[in-house]
C-alpha cells in the first residue's frame, strides 16, 4: 500500500483483487507491511523527528501535553480554523500577525517593543511590575501604564536652527536675551526702544538752511554748514564743504551726503586738526550717564566715501574737550560709499554736561597733528581730534570726503538708519538755528516772501517775532532788508529806503524788532534769522 503523494494510500493492485482461501504469500504479506509501515512514517511522526512537508488542517483545534520549547523557531505554520489553544508559553521567532483579536491570559513577554494600531482592554491586564506593565480599564479603550515612573533625562537641544514660529501664545516677557531683529519685528539691540534713537540731527544731511546746497569755499573754523554740522580748521581755506558736493551717487535710502574737498596738499602742524563736526547738546545724551560707573556704551555708524583709502580717525568727546575716545575705521575702496561702524563703551570719568550745554561732540578727521592725535580704542584726559597715524585728507591736493547716515545710538550694536519725517528733523535743527526765509532761500538773499513787518504807531515801532520752535537757549538774531539784503537794517514802505534796526527782548521763545528812524505810521518789513548753537 504505497503513499500516492496526494494525501490518499494506494493499495497494491498486484494479484487482487484477494478471496476468500487465497493463499497470501509471505513476500506480499511482508511487502504489504512495509507499505503500511512508510506510509504511516511519511504521514504523521509522532516522536517530532521528522517534518511535514505541508499544511496540516485540523477542524477541531490541537490539543497536546507536549512540552513547548520556547527557544527554537519553528520554521512551518499551523492554520486552523477554530483557533489555536495553547496552556504553555508561545514563542514567535519573527513577527507574529493577529488579523482578529488577541486574548492573552497570562503575561506576555516582549524582546522588543509591540506597535499597536490599536489596542482595547477587554479585561484586565495582570500587574507585572518586572515587565514594568500594570493594569489597564477593564473595559473600553486604555493605555499602557508604567509601574513606576520613568526618569525623564533632560534633552541636549544644542544651537536652535534657524524657523519660523507661528501659532504660538504666551510668549514670554521677561528673563529674555540677546536682540530681536529688525527684520523680525525688533529693535536689532537689548536697550528696549525703537523711535528716536539716533542723538545725531541731521545725519542724512538733508536740510540746509544757511546755503540751500550751495558749495562754500573755504570752510572757516568754527561756522556752521549743513544743519547740525561744524567744520574745525586750526587754518583756513584748506577745503571746500557743501551739500552733495561732487554730485555722486548717495547710498541706497539716502538722497543727500555732506561732502569736503581738500584745496591743497598741506602738510598738517603737530597741533593743528581739520574736522566736520557735531556738538550734541546735554539734554539729548543725559540719559547715556557718562562720567559715572553706569555710563553706556555706544555705537557709530555712518556712510563714508573718499578718493583716499586706508585708516581714517575721528574723536568722540566731551563738552569741554578734556576727555576723548579716538577711534578708526578702514575705507577699503576708492570713491565707493562703504559702511562703517564703531562701538565705544562710555566714559566712566570727567565731565559730561546733561543740560542744554554741549553734552558730547562727535568728530571726524579730515587730518589732525600728532600732538591732537591719540591712541585708538581708550579714553584719555586730552582733547584729541583724531586717532593716531589716521589719513588725511587735507594732505592731498582735491582728496575728497563724503558722509551720511550718520547715526550715534545707544548700544553695542548698529541698527538701521532711524529716518525721522522731513518737519520733524527741520523742527530738530531749528532748535538751533532758524529763518524767516523758505528753506531753500539763502538769508541775505533779495527778497520780501516770508518776511515780518511792523509799523510805528507812538514812540517807537516793534514788530514781534514769533520762533516756530523754541531755542536751545536766547538766540542772535540778525535782521536783513528785503530789498537790498543787508544786515542790520528794514526795508522802509514808505520811503523806499533802508533804515537801521535792531533786535530786542530776545528770548527763546520770540523778540521784537525796532527800526531807529521811522517816523509814525510808516511800515517797514525784513528777514530775520535765530542761531542757538553749540
Amino acid at each position: 500500500m504505497s503513499y500516492n503523494g496526494s494525501g490518499t494510500f494506494q493499495i497494491n493492485t498486484s494479484g487482487q483483487p484477494v478471496v476468500a482461501g487465497t493463499v497470501i504469500s509471505s513476500t506480499a504479506f511482508n511487502a504489504l507491511t512495509a507499505d503500511l509501515a512508510t506510509g504511516l512514517s511519511t504521514a504523521i511522526t509522532k516522536d517530532g523527528q521528522t517534518t511535514t512537508t505541508a499544511r496540516i488542517p485540523f477542524a477541531a483545534g490541537i490539543n497536546s501535553s507536549l512540552t513547548t520549547d520556547s527557544s527554537s523557531t519553528s520554521t512551518g505554520s499551523i492554520i486552523t480554523a477554530g483557533g489555536v489553544g495553547i496552556a504553555k508559553a508561545l514563542y514567535v521567532g519573527t513577527n507574529a500577525n493577529v488579523a482578529g483579536t488577541l486574548g492573552v491570559t497570562g503575561v506576555a513577554t516582549f524582546s522588543a517593543a509591540p506597535i499597536y494600531s490599536s489596542l482595547t482592554a477587554s479585561s484586565a491586564v495582570a500587574t507585572d511590575a518586572s515587565k514594568g506593565l500594570v493594569s489597564v480599564t477593564n473595559t473600553g479603550t486604555g493605555n499602557n501604564v508604567l509601574a513606576t515612573s520613568p526618569t525623564l533625562v533632560t534633552p541636549i537641544l544644542g544651537t536652535p536652527q534657524s524657523g519660523t514660529l507661528t501659532n504660538c501664545t504666551d510668549l514670554p516677557t521677561t528673563a529674555l536675551t540677546g536682540a530681536i531683529t529688525e527684520a523680525n519685528g525688533g529693535t536689532g539691540t537689548t536697550v528696549g526702544y525703537n523711535g528716536f534713537k539716533n542723538r545725531i540731527i541731521n545725519g542724512a544731511m538733508v536740510i540746509d538752511q544757511r546755503n540751500a546746497g550751495a558749495e562754500v569755499n573755504p570752510a572757516a573754523n568754527a561756522v556752521y554748514y549743513l544743519d547740525r554740522w561744524s567744520a574745525g580748521a586750526t587754518v583756513a581755506s584748506k577745503f571746500k564743504i557743501g551739500q552733495n558736493a561732487g554730485s555722486v551717487t548717495p547710498p541706497t535710502g539716502f538722497t543727500n551726503y555732506l561732502g569736503c574737498t581738500s584745496l591743497s596738499a598741506y602738510t598738517v602742524g603737530a597741533s593743528e586738526a581739520f574736522t566736520i563736526r557735531q556738538f550734541i547738546e546735554g539734554f539729548n545724551v543725559a540719559d547715556l550717564a557718562f562720567g559715572t560707573a553706569s555710563a553706556a556704551t555706544v555705537t557709530l555708524s555712518f556712510w563714508v566715501y573718499s578718493s583716499l583709502t586706508g585708516t581714517f580717525g575721528g574723536t568722540l568727546k566731551n563738552g569741554s574737550a578734556n576727555r576723548s575716545y579716538p577711534f578708526t575705521y578702514t575705507i577699503s575702496s576708492a570713491n565707493t560709499w562703504e559702511q562703517k561702524s564703531v562701538t565705544i563703551a562710555g566714559d566712566t570719568s570727567g565731565t559730561w554736561l546733561t543740560t542744554n550745554g554741549i553734552g558730547l561732540i562727535v568728530n571726524f578727521s579730515l587730518g589732525a597733528g600728532a600732538t591732537v592725535s591719540g591712541t585708538a580704542g581708550a579714553w584719555a584726559g586730552a582733547n584729541y581730534n583724531s586717532a593716531t597715524g589716521a589719513t588725511s585728507v587735507v594732505g592731498t591736493n582735491g582728496a575728497t570726503f563724503y558722509i551720511t547716515g550718520v547715526q550715534l545710538e545707544k548700544g553695542s550694536t548698529a541698527t538701521s538708519f532711524d529716518y525721522r519725517p522731513y518737519g520733524t528733523e527741520l523742527a530738530l535743527c531749528q532748535r538751533y538755528y532758524e529763518k524767516s526765509y523758505d528753506t531753500e532761500t539763502v538769508p541775505a538773499t533779495v527778497t520780501s516772501v516770508g518776511s515780518a513787518n511792523g509799523s510805528r504807531q507812538t514812540g517807537s515801532g516793534v514788530a514781534y517775532v514769533k520762533h516756530s520752535t523754541t531755542k536751545r537757549t536766547a538766540p542772535i538774531v540778525v535782521i536783513y532788508s528785503t530789498a537790498t539784503g543787508a544786515s542790520g537794517q528794514v526795508r522802509n514802505a514808505a520811503t523806499g529806503a533802508d533804515e537801521a534796526g535792531a533786535a530786542g527782548n530776545i528770548g527763546a521763545t520770540a523778540f521784537n524788532v525796532t527800526p531807529t528812524t521811522s517816523t509814525i505810521n510808516q511800515s517797514y518789513f525784513f528777514q530775520w534769522t535765530s542761531s542757538s548753537e553749540l
